[in-house]
């Protein structure tokens, strides 16, 4: 069965590469089907906005929140799955590096991203497709994977060595975002009236996992037609988020329509993956 997943199907054809040759419509294996598309006729959402969580006073080793804060998470997860965080402890600083160290990956020549290219074992490096159906109606983005944790499957041979300073950038921003996922797990355990480390234990505890996955959403000629990533649900327990404020296209679906989430400056987006559904099924 694992010798089957080696390769891809059929030839890749990397989307930015598709997006900067100029072409004038996107190949038919990128548009749609109707009930999926895009659709300028849905209502605007007007203020509508996930919620945004000041998490001032949460730290590694102390939960600091007001009660009504703890609230607000709470209300979050039970009607939206969704929320926003700001003032979470992760340097703004380090945001903005890690989002400009991946833009600079991307835009480095085909040649030397192609060098990471990844294949169906892991999934790990650079990508442009996700699953093995041979013909399957594709996403308008390119990807980059990571095992971060555990440890055991952490392998930097895997990680870009471009632009220079990429792999200490990265490691730095997963090591900070595993920390501020500890600390919303607590949250969370707390608000269920569990003990403060049952999320982080069902979740492994010391060995729990966490892996990088950068999105590329290359310029597209008909973008009406197409998506750059089909709904879906996550299938983590937790998805920390980091939006580029300068291009908003994230969607949630709340009440039977799809609402865009307006990025706050220097904030997370927080999605409660399916995995902690189960457990608490």
């Amino acid at each position: 069965m694992m010798n089957s997943l080696q390769d891809w199907p059929e030839p890749i054809v990397r989307v930015q590469s598709l997006s900067e040759s100029g072409l004038p419509m996107i190949p038919d294996r990128y548009v749609k089907p109707l009930s999926d598309r895009p659709s300028s006729n849905r209502p605007e959402n007007g203020d509508a906005n996930i919620p945004i969580i000041d998490l001032t006073g949460l730290t590694d080793d102390e939960t600091e929140l007001s009660r009504s804060t703890m609230d607000r998470i709470s209300s979050a997860c039970r009607d939206w799955g969704f929320f926003q965080v700001v003032n979470h402890g992760v340097s703004p600083g380090l945001m903005d590096q890690a989002r400009e160290t991946w833009r600079s990956f991307f835009h480095l020549p085909m040649e030397i991203k192609q060098a990471y290219a990844n294949s169906p074992k892991t999934y790990e490096g650079y990508g442009s497709r996700l699953g093995i159906e041979k013909g399957a109606i594709l996403d308008w983005s390119d990807y980059y994977y990571l095992h971060y944790l555990p440890l055991t499957l952490k392998d930097y041979n895997k990680w870009p060595g471009s632009p220079d300073y990429c792999r200490e950038v990265i490691d730095e921003y997963g090591k900070e975002l595993v920390k501020l996922g500890g600390r919303i797990m607590k949250v969370l355990s707390i608000n269920l009236g569990l003990n403060d480390s049952h999320l982080q234990n069902a979740f492994g505890g010391e060995n729990i996992g966490a892996c990088v996955r950068v999105n590329f959403y290359p310029k597209c000629p008909q973008p009406d037609l197409t998506l750059g990533l089909s709904s879906h649900s996550d299938p983590g327990g937790l998805t920390i988020l980091l939006p580029d404020h300068e291009v908003p296209g994230l969607q949630v679906r709340k009440d039977g329509r799809w609402l865009t989430v307006k990025p706050a400056r220097h904030a997370f987006i927080v999605n409660i993956g399916d995995q902690i559904q189960v457990i608490f099924l």
